[in-house]
């Protein structure tokens, strides 16, 4: 059994005939990993988060996820690649005409699960991120911090192996975001690999997970127990 969730190698993004957005990165993570990958705007960590997607294709390299080569995946393949990512983004990206409950449960619908399965799991992530009482909410009548966790319930009811998060508390205020670092951690512990694009130092400080540093396409550095020093 491998234990490798993400491996890039020597890999490279251009848009035409600028600086390439990512240049020749090399990164492992392990099966389990906490990864904050940080850097200022413009350093090529939006990039990867979206050729982890497989929203956009390497110019040159290889890209591995959980033991699938994204280099040679058909088109057709790609849906069914990304329902086994669970994925936060900043803007939360919840369905605004349906509560909670029916915003968690489309990630299950959408892979035509039972409804029996939707029934028990849906009830047990909302627990699990703290929201069980709020499930007839409608998104604007929640906190951002709420709306935030409902965005991770909703990445987590399919039970992803691997989390990628794309500045998830951009949004929200220092306390909320400390709460939703917290909440992220402890869905770690429970074996989910997990990815963090971020700028948000104070928070990488705090916790002293790995951390990777980005500037200009290039990392720069890869501490097991970092910090995030502005460059």
């Amino acid at each position: 059994m491998s234990t490798s969730m993400i491996d890039l190698v020597d890999v490279t993004k251009s848009y035409g005939k600028g600086l390439p957005a990512v240049s020749h990165v090399n990164l492992h993570v392990d099966k389990g990993e906490f990864v904050f990958i940080v850097g200022s705007s413009g350093s090529g960590k939006s990039t990867m988060i979206k050729l982890l997607l497989k929203e956009l294709d390497q110019t040159s390299g290889s890209i591995t996820v959980n033991g699938e080569q994204l280099d040679s995946m058909k088109h057709r393949k790609i849906p069914k690649y990304r329902r086994k990512l669970g994925v936060v983004f900043q803007d939360f990206r919840l369905l605004r005409d349906r509560n909670v409950y029916e915003n968690v449960a489309f990630a299950q619908r959408v892979i035509n699960l039972p409804t029996r399965v939707i029934r028990k799991r849906v009830p047990a992530v909302l627990q699990e991120v703290g929201l069980a009482e709020k499930y007839k909410s409608l998104p604007d009548e929640l906190s951002g911090g709420e709306q935030q966790r409902v965005a991770i319930a909703r990445a987590l009811v399919n039970r992803p192996d691997l989390l990628l998060a794309d500045e998830p508390t951009g949004n929200l205020d220092p306390k909320t975001s400390e709460e939703i670092m917290a909440l992220l951690s402890q869905i770690n512990r429970r074996g989910t690999t997990v990815l963090v694009v971020t700028h948000n130092r104070e928070i990488v400080n705090a916790m002293k997970k790995r951390v990777v540093t980005m500037q200009n396409g290039v990392i720069i550095s890869d501490e097991k127990e970092g910090e995030y020093h502005e460059a």
